[in-house]
């Protein structure tokens, strides 16, 4: 068997990971202790982030003509692939988060939501709240006004029947 024969179901796997994905962040994961590295691959799979070690040749073949084939310059030396389909700014979060305590992780670069973002871009989008985040917060925002009005037009109605 070739070895190109051997080497496409794992392209395959790449690009299925890649197809319907949100954002893809590559990382330098050199140093990281045995511990480490599995608390990471822990916090990323509760947060519904596929983690992976690929080759880098592998990585380019299935970013090929997609969006993610903006992180060819960056997938140098040893290379992790963080992908999320469903929260846009997870892998990024929790890899800078994950970084500040381990300084042997380094983050290389991503392409979220179609838009290549360098080492420094990438630690921008880690401060950006989860979706459901935004949401809570903005619904609050909209709730404080009305909660304050009702206990306005509350505190008018017992006032009134406290004089009657």
């Amino acid at each position: 068997m070739a070895k190109v024969e051997l080497k496409q179901p794992i392209v395959d796997e790449i690009a299925a990971l890649f197809d319907g994905a949100t954002s893809a962040v590559v990382v330098d994961y050199r140093g990281l202790t045995v511990e480490q590295d599995t608390a990471l691959r822990k916090q990323l799979r509760e947060a519904g982030v596929s983690y992976k070690v690929f080759k880098n040749t592998l990585i380019k073949r299935a970013a090929k003509d997609t969006v993610f084939a903006a992180l060819e310059p960056d997938l140098e030396g040893p290379t992790a692939l963080a992908i999320s389909k469903s929260d846009a700014t997870a892998p990024a979060r929790i890899l800078a988060k994950f970084a500040k305590t381990a300084d042997k992780l380094e983050l290389k670069a991503g392409v979220v939501e179609g838009t290549y973002y360098d080492a420094k871009g990438i630690q921008i989008v880690a401060t950006i709240p989860s979706r459901e985040e935004l949401l809570g917060k903005l619904l609050g925002s909209i709730q404080s006004p009305i909660t304050n009005f009702a206990r306005v037009i509350n505190q008018i109605a017992e006032s009134k029947s406290a004089e009657a």
